[in-house]
C-alpha cells in the first residue's frame, strides 16, 4: 500500500485556522470492512475521550427517506480529538496513522487511509448526528433518530432513538439481527405481555422495541452509567416505563419469559450459565455480537448451560443465535 505524503504530525491542511483554539475539535474517520471495524475502533480510541462512531455502509430506500444497511459497502469509523492544544493533537493524529498503517499491513481486510479534518465546538455536538438516517429494519420496525422525521406508512412500529454516547443505533448488523429476532419473537406471539430482559442494554434499543411489540415488563442491565441514563431517557421518548439498573447478572429480577444478549463472543460465554438463569422454563434468549469464527464456542457455552437452539441467523460476518430453555 503507497505511503500517505503527509507527515505523520500533521492533523489536517496546513492553513486550517483556529486549530489551537478552544472551540475545535479534530475528526478522525476511516473507511474499513466491516470485519476491520473493532480493532480500527480500538486504534481510534485510544486517542478519543468520548469513544467511537461506527455508520456502516447503507443504501438510501423510500425515495430517499430511509435507508437500509448494505454489508457489502465498508463502515466508517469516526472520533474526535480536542483541538485546543495544537501540538498533543497533531502527535495524536500521528500515533493514530502509525498504529492503523501496522494494522494495514497484515492486508487482513482493507482499511482506509485516515483522513482529518476540523470541527468547531459549536457544531461538534451534533457532528455526528449527520451520519445516522431513519432505518428500517425488518418489515415493520423504523428506526427514527429524533432530529429526523418519518413519513409513517401503514403498519411500521416506529421507535424514537436518540443514542448519545451509548452504544445501539440500530445502524450495527449485530443490532440488526437482534432487532429482526425480536420482531420474530412478535410474530410467534412471544412479546404481547412477556417480561423481558435486555444485558448490556446501551441506548436501550432492544428492550424499546419489545416495548413497542407489546412486552409487558421491560428489564434492563448495562455497566455503564451513560447507558442506563439513555436507555431510560429513550424509553420516556417512546412513553414506556423500563427498569434499568447499573451493573452485570445475576439481575436479581428473573425469571423472564425472553432475555436479549448484544453482546460480544467472550462475554457471552463468561456469562453463558448467569444467562440460562435468568430464563424461566420455556423462555428465550436471543444472543448476538457472535463473530462467524466464534460461533461455535459460543454456541457449545450455551448449549453446556441447558440452552438447546432453535434458530441461527446471520448477516455478514456475524451471527444470532435463538436458543430455548427447555
Amino acid at each position: 500500500m503507497a505511503e500517505d505524503s503527509r507527515s505523520d504530525a500533521d492533523p489536517g491542511p496546513p492553513d486550517d485556522e483556529g486549530l489551537s483554539a478552544g472551540d475545535t475539535w479534530i475528526e478522525l474517520s476511516v473507511r474499513a470492512d466491516l470485519e476491520a471495524v473493532e480493532a480500527v475502533s480500538e486504534i481510534l480510541s485510544r486517542f478519543a475521550p468520548g469513544g467511537t462512531s461506527v455508520q456502516p455502509g447503507f443504501e438510501l430506500i423510500d425515495e430517499g427517506l430511509g435507508a437500509r444497511v448494505d454489508p457489502n459497502q465498508p463502515a466508517i469509523v469516526r472520533a474526535y480529538l480536542p483541538g485546543r492544544n495544537r501540538s498533543a493533537a497533531r502527535a495524536a493524529v500521528g500515533e493514530a496513522r502509525r498504529a492503523l498503517g501496522h494494522l494495514q499491513a497484515f492486508d487482513l481486510r482493507p482499511i482506509g487511509e485516515l483522513e482529518v479534518s476540523v470541527v468547531h465546538e459549536a457544531d461538534w455536538a451534533h457532528a455526528w448526528k449527520a451520519h445516522f438516517p431513519v432505518l428500517r429494519v425488518g418489515r415493520r420496525l423504523v428506526i427514527r433518530p429524533t432530529w429526523r422525521r418519518h413519513r409513517r406508512l401503514p403498519g411500521d412500529v416506529v421507535m424514537a432513538l436518540d443514542p448519545g454516547m451509548a452504544f445501539g443505533t440500530g445502524l450495527h448488523p449485530t443490532t440488526q439481527l437482534c432487532l429482526a429476532g425480536i420482531e420474530h419473537w412478535s410474530d410467534e406471539g412471544l412479546i404481547a405481555g412477556a417480561r423481558i430482559l435486555d444485558v448490556g442494554c446501551g441506548s436501550g434499543i432492544l428492550m424499546i422495541a419489545a416495548g413497542l411489540f407489546g412486552a409487558g415488563e421491560l428489564h434492563g442491565l448495562d455497566t455503564d452509567p451513560i447507558a442506563v441514563e439513555a436507555s431510560v431517557a429513550n424509553a420516556a421518548r417512546n412513553h414506556l416505563a423500563v427498569q434499568v439498573r447499573s451493573g452485570s447478572l445475576p439481575s436479581r429480577s428473573g425469571p423472564f419469559d425472553l432475555v436479549a444478549a448484544n453482546l460480544i463472543a467472550s462475554v457471552l460465554i463468561a456469562l453463558a450459565a448467569d444467562l440460562a438463569g435468568e430464563l424461566r422454563p420455556g423462555g428465550r434468549l436471543l444472543a448476538s455480537g457472535i463473530f462467524i469464527d466464534r460461533e461455535p464456542e459460543v454456541r457449545a457455552a450455551l448449549e453446556g448451560a441447558g440452552l438447546r437452539q432453535l434458530e441461527r441467523t446471520a448477516e455478514g460476518d456475524w451471527v444470532a443465535l435463538d436458543l430455548e430453555r427447555p
